[in-house]
């Protein structure tokens, strides 16, 4: 099914109004990615360009790059999202939930929110089996934490043709590759409609730091004007924004303290409260109006 003929134009000022708990106007939820990388291929994305050009196997640094995200950036991004208390999302890979154990430990006795992001970090349309790298992913998850996870996340946000309707008969419920919207929308799948959450493609450090080349500071830049834009829009109905974090990329050490900053002010303003993705859409369920959920 072609992206277009699952979902319909909707204009967000035309929707019945949403609200959230306690008069909140924005559900902000942070999305820590936890990747593996497979040392025997070309490596997701690269910080130095290698001297001779082509793609070499092994490729050191940019294998450490990412590596050093997991082993020493990853336990200060964690100081940090300790000290504001707020509920966290981990997207991580079926592989890494193992390889990276004392990450998963970590998440999990914190309660974090688990969700599916592929079984490596490969583009979902050169996975040899789809169906099975969701599969092996979710029983991953299922097996470090007890059950089994309601998000997805792909790696890149790429997906194949099928990819929402093998979610949906896979057990997922909701899916964050469909950055096209400020609040929850569904999608038309083969069988039963499948819930996009608010992603974001603005506020990632990927886009900010690697493609865009912006100093650090332009993720609290973006951050604050985005929130503050969001809950201006949210006076007439609720908002959700998402802050995306890679461990190899914003817990470097120069650059973690703008995303310190940046959870400051969104939670010193009254109008924010933190949730993780599986809390917006058990929200959305609860407070979405029979036009809104209407089956698809």
């Amino acid at each position: 099914m072609k992206p277009s003929e699952r979902i319909d134009y909707s204009a967000i000022i035309d929707r019945p109004r949403r609200l959230l708990p306690d008069g909140k106007k924005v559900a902000v939820w942070v999305i820590v990615n936890i990747e593996e990388w497979n040392d025997d291929e070309a490596m997701p994305r690269t910080v130095l360009t290698p001297p001779a050009g082509g793609i070499p196997t092994p490729d050191v640094p940019n294998w450490c790059w990412h590596e050093y995200g997991n082993r020493t950036g990853f336990w200060r991004l964690l100081k940090t999202l300790d000290k504001h208390g707020i509920p966290v999302a981990l997207a991580i890979n079926g592989k890494a939930v193992a390889t990276y154990s004392a990450i998963s430990n970590a998440a999990i006795e914190r309660n974090w929110e688990f969700i599916g992001h592929g079984f490596g970090q490969k583009n979902m349309q050169k996975v040899p089996d789809e169906r099975e790298d969701i599969r092996l992913t979710t029983e991953a998850i299922r097996k470090a934490t007890g059950h089994a996870p309601r998000g997805w996340l792909g790696p890149g946000l790429t997906e194949t043709w099928e990819t929402p309707d093998i979610l949906v008969e896979e057990g997922y419920e909701y899916v964050c590759d469909w950055v096209l919207d400020d609040q929850p929308v569904e999608l038309r799948t083969r069988s039963t409609p499948i819930t996009s959450i608010p992603y974001t493609q603005e506020c990632n450090d990927v886009a900010m730091m690697l493609i865009q080349h912006h100093p650090a500071r332009e993720y609290l830049q973006r951050a604050k004007d985005q929130f503050d834009q969001l809950a201006e829009d949210a006076e007439d109905s609720a908002r959700v924004m998402a802050l995306v974090v890679h461990p190899y990329i914003m817990a470097a050490p120069h650059r973690l303290k703008y995303l310190d900053q940046a959870l400051t002010h969104i939670r010193a303003d009254d109008r924010s409260v933190f949730m993780t993705g599986g809390q917006i859409l058990d929200w959305h369920r609860q407070t979405a109006t029979q036009e809104t959920m209407a089956t698809l």
